[in-house]
């Protein structure tokens, strides 16, 4: 078997998520594998350069895992020929100049979401990239979830009949700072900085219902500043200026309609930190991180209303467990390998920046909806 290194830039890998999800749990477990067999009789080795504002952090994270390559000049490293691609989970704000410059020094490029602030900023990017010639992708992670995974199961073996409706539940207390240090960095809450709760998860709501039950005709959103005053890493008081949760109806194509609710400022009372309920005519699932519980029409009990008596059902034990039926590795390494394997093997990927600029579009109507107060369709977009 032939080997084959590949020089990864990896921009925001001091960030948590950069940190453990994209360089620990993805390319350092593919290193752990013995790097990725592409099938043709090639092995690829992912050498990540580190790369980043901090000096200290990025030379302490480097020695951690044994790694020789970080740098603090992006110029640098992309201006470097052995540097093939370009790999970003910076702060939004910071996301798509990077990109820009990426792309334009030839670099295959991969991204966290949302790809930029704006929808014209993220066409722009797409179609950059398309005019390069360059391979290029957008994390989505959701869609590798065990969970989401078995609901997917169902839907292509025609469990659920006609589909209805999707009603989502995602979010938890992110403490406020002040007494109990928050488990989100101060950013996130600030509007100015790219924060916003629906900046950041109708990206993903975005690609859920496409990929799971049809395009997002329209869309109708509620946000709110549940928090107004929070406290920053330093132990300093600064106001909220982004929205803190969003209640969200959209439209999708066939006639399903979705309902999801996503806050910062919910105590949990479900299973899981996120769940999908799918209703159909045929029957019901409830899929969350990774579990999946199933209720057949023939399986479906029969309550009354009335308020006057104590229910009989105890609906939660009327659910069956979706097994496993499978190993399923972590999302994120999953979709790092079909990126390299489609900028390497030519394998197909259509996760790329142009469905990474409908999220942007669902973000940015979804606010704009919740600020002029009545729906919004969603046009299609296109290079």
């Amino acid at each position: 078997m032939t080997g084959r290194t590949v020089r990864i830039a990896m921009n925001g890998v001091t960030g948590r998520m950069g940190h453990h999800q994209h360089l620990v749990r993805s390319l350092l477990a593919l290193r752990e594998e013995g790097g990725l067999d592409l099938g043709d009789g090639t092995r690829l080795w992912p050498e990540p350069v580190l790369v980043g504002r901090r000096e200290g952090a990025l030379r302490e994270l480097a020695d951690r895992y044994g790694l020789t390559n970080w740098s603090t000049d992006l110029a640098e490293v992309l201006a470097d020929p052995a540097v093939e691609v370009y790999f970003d989970a910076q702060v939004t704000a910071a996301r798509e100049a990077a990109l820009r410059q990426a792309i334009a020094a030839g670099k295959h490029v991969y991204t966290e979401k949302p790809t930029a602030t704006t929808l014209d900023g993220a066409l722009d990017l797409a179609r950059r990239a398309h005019a390069a010639g360059v391979k290029h992708g957008v994390v989505q992670d959701k869609l590798f979830l065990p969970g989401l995974r078995k609901l997917k199961r169902l839907l292509d073996g025609g469990f659920f009949g006609r589909v209805l409706s999707v009603r989502g539940e995602f979010g938890y207390w992110v403490f406020e700072g002040d007494w109990q240090a928050a488990q989100r960095p101060s950013w996130n809450y600030r509007a100015e900085d790219g924060g916003g709760i629906v900046v950041d998860m109708f990206p993903h709501w975005e690609y859920v219902l496409h990929e799971l039950f049809g395009r997002v005709r329209s869309v109708q959103a509620v946000t709110a500043t549940h928090v107004p005053q929070r406290w920053d890493e330093r132990g300093k008081p600064y106001d909220a200026t982004a929205d803190d949760a969003a209640y969200g109806i959209f439209e999708l194509e066939g006639g399903v309609i979705a309902q999801i609710n996503s806050s910062w400022a919910v105590r949990v009372h479900r299973d899981e930190l996120v769940e999908f309920q799918v209703d159909g005519t045929e029957g019901s699932a409830v899929a969350g991180l990774r579990g999946c519980r199933v209720q057949h029409r023939a399986a479906t009990p029969k309550p009354v209303w009335n308020p006057d008596l104590p229910s009989r059902h105890a609906f939660r034990e009327q659910w069956q467990e979706v097994p496993d039926n499978g190993e399923f590795e972590n999302g994120f390494k999953a979709q790092w390998e079909l990126f390299l394997r489609h900028v390497y093997a030519d394998a197909p990927y259509h996760w790329d920046l142009l469905a990474g600029a409908r999220g942007v579009q669902l973000a940015e109507l979804g606010l704009r909806s919740a600020a002029e107060g009545h729906r919004i369709d969603v046009p299609e977009i296109a290079l």
